[in-house]
Parts: C-alpha cells; sequence; structure tokens
C-alpha cells in the first residue's frame, strides 16, 4: 500500500467532468450483506471543455452485481472494475441515469468507515471518503446533489430507520416482517454528508420554533434506558439554535433535527445534514456518570455540529484543502457560543491552553502544514488542530480586525453568494473584503504559510522625551516544504497601564497601524511610538491572545505582579503568571538539581494569593491561575535535547513550594467552596467546584497521610461525577493502599457504564505511579478494554502517550515498543486510530539522544512494516522527515 501511495496536490484540482443531480438509494439492511441499489441522474458538467475524461465512480469493498445506463443492462466490455472503483469505457455526452446494485458487509467493517454495524445497530460515517464503501459515486465535496433515500429492515430486529432530511413515507414492506422509510432531503449535498442508522432505538422528543415561528422537531435516539442522560443535549442543541439566529440571523431549514448517539466511532460526532451522528460520550449526561468537562464537552460539540448546517453543509468545500473553511470557521462559531453562554475569559484561557498544548507542537514538528494544507496522501490525517483550532484562530483575527458587525456582514454576503455551493478560502476572505471594503491579501498568507510565528518585542520609555516605544520583530520559522517566509499580517491588541492600575488612552495613528487599540504587525520589523506619556506604563501586549504566536517580551518580575494584580484584561493577567511560572521552571531545569528548592518559588506562590483571594474574580477564573503550564508547555520552551523526567520533576516542586506554603489559604477555599444541594450547570456552581477541586488536587499532590486522608474523604462523600474524579485523580497517584481501595470500589460500582469506564482507565493512564506503565500494560488484556473501540483505545493508549510524558517517554524505551506494537495492530483494522495514535511520537527530535535514538527504532520499525496503510504511512514517514 505505501509504496504506491500516491500525492494529491491543491494544485493539481480540477472541476468534476460530470455532476451528479439526484440520487435515489433504495438499501435492504443485513448484517453481512446489506443491498444498495443506487439510481443517479448524471450530466456532463458544462464549465469542463475539451475532451472529457472517461466517468470514473469511486468504490471500496463492494461487490458488484450489476450496472444499467438510461434502462438498460451495460455489458460487462463497457465498464472495467478496479479495487478503487469503477470506470466506465465508454463517453457520454447526455445527461443520463446510471443505476448500479452493489453489497457491502456492515458485520466485517472494523475500520467504521462507511456502512457498519455495532452493537446491533445500523450506522454510517461517510466524511472524509466513506461513502465509496456503500455504493459507487463520484466521491468528492464538489459534486452535491439531491438525496431520496428508502431503506428497508426487518422490524423486530430494526425498527428504527432514519437518514437525511424529511421522512415523507413509511410502511410495511412487501416481504413478511420488513419495513420501510423513505426520507427526502430537498437541499443539495456532497456524499459525505450521507447518513444512515437503523436499529433498536429509544428517543426523547422537544419541539424548537425558529424566528419566523416555524416548529421543528427535536429527536436524540440513545439505546434503550438511557433517555434519562439526554436532557442537557437536547436543552444544549435548543441554546446553540437559538445563538446562531441571534449572533448570525441563520434558521435551521428542515422540519426535523435528529440526533443518534453510538458508542464505536472513529470521531466526536458528524454534521450529517439533518441527522447528526455523535460518539455517545458527547450525549450521555448525568450528574452521578459525567463530570463538568464532559457537560462543557456535550455543550460545545452539540453546537459545533448544529452550527454546520450553515458552515458545511449550506455551504460546503470545493475540495478537501478547504477542510478549514467549514472546521476552523464552525470551530470559532462554537467557541463564540460557549464564551456567551458561560465565561468568556476562562473559555479564551482553556481554548489557548488546548492550541499550545496540542497546535503549537504540530507547527514545530515533522507534521507543520499550513492552516489549508497543500498536498496530502490520506485526507484523514488532516483533521488536526492546524486545520481546527488554528484555523479559528484565523477566523477570531479577522473578527477582532473586522469588528462583530463587520464580520457578520461577510459572513451574510458569503452565505448570499455561495448557498447550496461549494467554495473556496478564498470565496470566504473575499466575501469578507468586499463587504467591509478592506484588502486581506497579506492576511491570506496565514492559511499557506505553516508554523507559528514569533513575534520579538522590545518595550522602552524615554521620561524626557515622555514617549514610549515598542519595536516588533515578526519571525517564522521554517517548516517542512517551507523555508523562507513572507511577514504576515499580526494584529496585536495592546494597551498601556499607569502606575495607579489603569489603561492609559492611546491615540490611533494616521495611518491606522494602531487602532481601535490593535496594532497591525505588517512588516518583519515594526514599531510605534506614543507620546505624552508622563510616566513609565506597565506594557500590556497580545491582549486576548489577540493572534496565535509565540510573544517574546522581557518583563521584569515586578511588571509581571502588577500585570497579574491590575491588568484590566484579565487573558494578559492570567498570562502573566504563566510567563511567570515559566521562567521559575526553566531557569530550575536548566541549573538547579530537581531536589533543590525551587528559586522564586515562595515569592511566585505570594503573588498567586493575591488573585485567589479577590472575590470579585469568577471562582473559575481564579481556579485557572492554580493550573500550572503544562509539561508540553515546558518542553515546548525547552526546545531540544528534553528530559521528561527532569521537566516533571520541576513542576512537581514548584507545585509542592506552591502548595506548602498556600496550605492554610487552599483548606479555606476548600472549606469554603463546598456546595450543597441541587447539582446544576450555572457558571457560578461550576467555577465554585472548579476552584474547590483544584484547591483539593494541590493539597492531594503532597503525598502525605493528611492528604490522602482528605481526597479519600472527598471520594466517599462526593455526590456527583465531578467531585468523584478529582479525588480519584489525586489518588491515582498514590503509591499507598488507599489507591487500590477506591479504584476497585470505582470500577466495581460503574463496571457496567462504559463511559465511566472509560474514565477509570484514563486516570491510570495518566497516573505518575512508579508502576504506571506496567498497569496500562495490564488493562490492555482488562474484559472491559477493546482495541477495536475507538473510545477505549482514546482513554487508555490516547491518553498515556499525551498525558503522560514522564512514563510513555522511559529511558528504557519499553513503552515506545509498546505503543508502536499497538499502532500495528489497530492498523490492520482501523487505519484511521492507528494515524492518530502514530501522532505520540511527533516531538521524538526535541528529546535527549537516548530517547531519540529509541523513539526513531520504533517509527523505523513502524514505516516498514509491508501491510502498512496510508493513513498511517504518511503520518510515520513525515514524523521521520521522509518526503
Amino acid at each position: 500500500m505505501k509504496r504506491s501511495a500516491k500525492t494529491i496536490y491543491l494544485q493539481d484540482y480540477t472541476p468534476p467532468h460530470y455532476l451528479i443531480d439526484t440520487v435515489q438509494l433504495d438499501i435492504s439492511l443485513q448484517p453481512t450483506k446489506t443491498k444498495v441499489k443506487s439510481k443517479l441522474r448524471i450530466r456532463p458538467n458544462p464549465i469542463v471543455q475539451g475532451k472529457r475524461e472517461p466517468l470514473f465512480l469511486n468504490g471500496e469493498n463492494l461487490t458488484l452485481e450489476r450496472v444499467k445506463v438510461s434502462g438498460k443492462t451495460l455489458p460487462k466490455k463497457d465498464y472495467r472494475v478496479s479495487k478503487a472503483g469503477i470506470t466506465f469505457l465508454r463517453e457520454f455526452q447526455r445527461p443520463f441515469t446510471l443505476e448500479i446494485t452493489t453489497h457491502c458487509n456492515p458485520d466485517e467493517n472494523k475500520a467504521l468507515s462507511g456502512l457498519y454495524r455495532t452493537r446491533n445497530v445500523y450506522c454510517t460515517q461517510c466524511e472524509a471518503q466513506g461513502f465509496r464503501r456503500i455504493t459507487y459515486y463520484l466521491d468528492r465535496p464538489d459534486v452535491m446533489a439531491i438525496f431520496t433515500i428508502r431503506i428497508e429492515a426487518k422490524a423486530s430486529d430494526t425498527p428504527v430507520l432514519l437518514s437525511n432530511g424529511n421522512l415523507v413515507d413509511s410502511g410495511a414492506a412487501g416481504k413478511a416482517g420488513y419495513h420501510y422509510a423513505v426520507w427526502h432531503d430537498p437541499h443539495p449535498k456532497p456524499c459525505y454528508l450521507f447518513a444512515l442508522v437503523g436499529g433498536k432505538l429509544s428517543f426523547v422528543k422537544d419541539t424548537f420554533q425558529t424566528r419566523s415561528k416555524k416548529d421543528i422537531d427535536l429527536r436524540i435516539y440513545v439505546e434503550p434506558g438511557k433517555e434519562d442522560r439526554c436532557d442537557w443535549a437536547m436543552q444544549s442543541l435548543k441554546r446553540s439554535m437559538r445563538w446562531d439566529e441571534k449572533r448570525f440571523g441563520l434558521e435551521y431549514d428542515l422540519d426535523i433535527f435528529m440526533i443518534v448517539a453510538v458508542s464505536d466511532f472513529n470521531m466526536g460526532a458528524m454534521e450529517n445534514k439533518g441527522l447528526n451522528i455523535f460518539n455517545d460520550k458527547l450525549i450521555l449526561a448525568s450528574p452521578d456518570t459525567a463530570t463538568d468537562t464532559d457537560y462543557a464537552a456535550i455543550e460545545s460539540v452539540i453546537a459545533h455540529e448544529y452550527f454546520h448546517n450553515w458552515t458545511g453543509n449550506r455551504v460546503t468545500c470545493r475540495d478537501w484543502f478547504q477542510l478549514c473553511l467549514k472546521e476552523g470557521l464552525t470551530v470559532f462559531r462554537d467557541q463564540e457560543f460557549t464564551a456567551d453562554v458561560r465565561s468568556r475569559i476562562v473559555k479564551r484561557i482553556q481554548d489557548v491552553r488546548l492550541l499550545r498544548t496540542h497546535q503549537f507542537p504540530e507547527d514545530a514538528g515533522p507534521l507543520a502544514h499550513p492552516v489549508r494544507p497543500e498536498a496530502y496522501i490520506e485526507i484523514n490525517n488532516f483533521y488536526t488542530a492546524t486545520v481546527y483550532e488554528k484555523g479559528a484562530e484565523l477566523c477570531r483575527m479577522i473578527s477582532i480586525m473586522l469588528g462583530q458587525k463587520g464580520f457578520r456582514g461577510g459572513m451574510d454576503l458569503y452565505f448570499e453568494r455561495y448557498d447550496n455551493q461549494a467554495a473556496t478560502v478564498e470565496n470566504f476572505i473575499q466575501s469578507m473584503e468586499e463587504a467591509n471594503d478592506v484588502d486581506l491579501s497579506q492576511f491570506m498568507l496565514w492559511y499557506k504559510q505553516a508554523g507559528t510565528p514569533q513575534v520579538l518585542c522590545k518595550f522602552s520609555y524615554n521620561k524626557r522625551r515622555k514617549e514610549v516605544e515598542i519595536d516588533f520583530h515578526q519571525v517564522c520559522p521554517k517548516t517542512p516544504g517551507q523555508v523562507s517566509k513572507k511577514a504576515q499580517h499580526i494584529p496585536i491588541k495592546l494597551g498601556l497601564i499607569d502606575s495607579a492600575g489603569h489603561d492609559l488612552d492611546l491615540p490611533d495613528t494616521t495611518d491606522d497601524m494602531f487602532a481601535n487599540g490593535i496594532f497591525h504587525l505588517k512588516s518583519h520589523k515594526q514599531k510605534v511610538v506614543f507620546e505624552n506619556i508622563t510616566e513609565r506604563p506597565v506594557p500590556s501586549l497580545l491582549r486576548d491572545f489577540s493572534a496565535p504566536v509565540e510573544f517574546n517580551l522581557e518583563l521584569s518580575d515586578s511588571d509581571l505582579e502588577f500585570i497579574m494584580g491590575h491588568d484590566s484584561d484579565l487573558f494578559n493577567r492570567w498570562q502573566a503568571a504563566q510567563d511567570y511560572a515559566v521562567q521559575i521552571l526553566l531557569q530550575h531545569i536548566k541549573t538547579s538539581s530537581q531536589h533543590k528548592k525551587i528559586k522564586k518559588g515562595s515569592h511566585f506562590a505570594k503573588i498567586l494569593a493575591q488573585t485567589l483571594k479577590d472575590d470579585h474574580l469568577e471562582e473559575a477564573y481564579r481556579a485557572e491561575f492554580l493550573r500550572l503550564p503544562s509539561e508540553t508547555d515546558l518542553a515546548r520552551q525547552l526546545g531540544n535535547n528534553i528530559n521528561p523526567d527532569a521537566v516533571h520533576a520541576a513542576r512537581k516542586c514548584l507545585l509542592d513550594t506552591i502548595t506548602t506554603d498556600l496550605k492554610a489559604l487552599l483548606i479555606e477555599i476548600y472549606e469554603t467552596n463546598s456546595m450543597r444541594g441541587r447539582y446544576t450547570q450555572t457558571a457560578k456552581s461550576v467555577g465554585k467546584r472548579a476552584l474547590r477541586n483544584m484547591a483539593l488536587t494541590l493539597l492531594g499532590g503532597l503525598q502525605n497521610s493528611e492528604t490522602q486522608a482528605l481526597a479519600k474523604t472527598h471520594y466517599d462523600i462526593s455526590k456527583n461525577m465531578t467531585d468523584k474524579i478529582a479525588a480519584l485523580s489525586v489518588l491515582s497517584d498514590s503509591e499507598t493502599d488507599i489507591h487500590n481501595d477506591v479504584f476497585d470500589d470505582f470500577y466495581q460500582t460503574w463496571k457496567d457504564d462504559h463511559l465511566v469506564v472509560d474514565k477509570w482507565f484514563m486516570l491510570q493512564a495518566i497516573s505518575s505511579r512508579t508502576d504506571a506503565f506496567e498497569r496500562v500494560k495490564e488493562l490492555k488484556k482488562h474484559p472491559k478494554f477493546s482495541i477495536k473501540n475507538p473510545n477505549k483505545v482514546r482513554a487508555l493508549l490516547g491518553a498515556f502517550t499525551q498525558a503522560n510524558t514522564k512514563h510513555f517517554n522511559r529511558p528504557d524505551g519499553q513503552a515506545y515498543d509498546f505503543i508502536a506494537q499497538i499502532i500495528l495492530e489497530i492498523d490492520r483494522f482501523n487505519p484511521q486510530v492507528a494515524a492518530r495514535l502514530s501522532n505520540s511520537f511527533r516531538s521524538w527530535k526535541t528529546l535527549e539522544p537516548n530517547r531519540r535514538k529509541l523513539a526513531k527504532e520504533q517509527l523505523e520499525t513502524i514505516v516498514k512494516d509491508k501491510k502498512l496503510s496510508r493513513d498511517t504511512y504518511e503520518i510515520v514517514s513525515r514524523t521521520l522527515g521522509h518526503s
């Protein structure tokens, strides 16, 4: 497979030579032999000039029964079937009808792509290229058609039959004991948005009235017995629908909106038109089974997939290189939704932390690629943090520069022009430009250039001239395939704070270099001067993290402390604390023994205490101040020759210092934020739990008998999963018998709930216990673990490789070997999951020489495997630095 893997290039895009106007599918569901009869109305694409290519339809793992053209059986000499599809050897000059009958095997489809069967439920996943596993088709996003689907199945086994659009007919089928349902979607869509679900499912229902007074039927389908865990998802859906109407004027366009929750799913969720399919972990919630983090994730992903109805479905991608057009834009929209319904500042901090932990390392490593890639071997590998999270940051920058009203105007024009069409990034940017009379041509470089720009900043104050001068220098490091980079347009929100803690009024500059509090950095080197500043102010730069850059401004300890206590921009107050902690930790790692007391640690704790005592700040925000930069963040700052043990030890040392010095305050926080009464998801209650549990986490980190007892008591009295997991997380690191007692109790209580068992797996995978790696190996053999279930793989193996840097990067390399063998095992049946697990090795080149050598050996073992899928081959070969 890997030897013949073909690279696809953006520059080679050509429009389809044929279009499909209508699709009729007649699908007879059977576990091992599902029959699919397709009837396609096809016509030559009028924009294609010159000689037309032969018609080729994609198809994989299909058994072909017959082919008809305009009602007549097509002789076998007129077409050729291959592993990739079917090629028609005759030329079609006029519109025609093509009928194809095929069979597929849902039971054997362990890749979970196309039509598969899990827990006796038929389910589809067609993005990006799964539809070709259902029937032969022009499987590309710029071919949009009207779909009508007839599904037939045995009524006793498959009582629920769902597809896209509106239900137009249903009843008993001609065959005894069978029934059918016909679904029609009036909106043209690409085949990747097709969906089908069939099985024994229950549902909860509600209604939503649109602003035009249209009543929409809302339904969430789940396994029977789980209906009582759908309320939060339903309420989140209704909030999303109302928000999209108010913020963007977008109204739902079908009679019914359905969500189906399934247990085996490669992704988090899928936005199929009118029939979203979700991983059940992002639907099911109750206080005793789901944490506050789960509730927030459900709300966010429900919103994300619903928002795709317009940014992805009504306006879709011309080709898969434009993936960020729907994903980056929709992530930005769901981030704004969460910011509006929860805490804007806490959401911003969480998003930036995710970006730095997952996307920045991607930008800095061998897998770096532009937000809009220029080439790929397997498109599934570009569902990345760069496309999603960095893509969202690009939309945010445009919104910052144009303002919310200007961004809305650009969106309105974008929908007006491209509704029911397949669009490009250029179409989106041009809509923004023309709606606001601006030039964003330089900004387009963000979509084309890989890597995280570095902004080096120098601040100076001239007391005699009463002038502040800020010099900016942007550098974009080399990335694979891109050596020379052009200067990008970087919007930098900035302010100057006087000694009383107030923002100074700063005048706009005449050339709009600085306007409305935003400095527009467009050159490699640029500066701005502010006059009539009567005292040295403290600079507050890159407020609200207005651009996804590595920002370097040397500030004194006193400046950082001042910002932490006075900046009106709450993001920069938090950022100052992060910068202070990073400085302390890097100095310790580079110059100190792991066993010495950490320098400046006590002083930093004293400064943190001031924020923790400020009752004017949200509890959730204060909780963020107690969350130190992650080991991944520190490794990124170190750059090369990283010793994960040293990083882990330094961070633990600072945490212990903070906890020891603030023990009385942390106990006070823990006690005063105790909550009684009914569990709720209000911002206040979520924040109080977050602050209390962060205090518990720090106290528990001391690992003495007193704090272990506190965590055990917390576990015993907890009445919701949020508090239960907080205690379990603390005790996951314990080397005492308490660890075994609480983990055994938790498992026995929840062993029949697969989603809660996943939490049990995850907490043991990220444990810092000395036997953590051995425990992960044992858990892989556990009867509740299934390597064929993506959730289980992510909970145990994904958590271990991503969040347990100390034990995954063992100096003996045993964990590298263990994960490499698992990647090869999974690759045999689910290449998507195997490829994503391969990302565990993306930062191997930054490790110290011994670990680097051991990791490289495992990567070479993987890439040499003769049966390796193209999905995993692409990731591993690029990680090694191969072309």
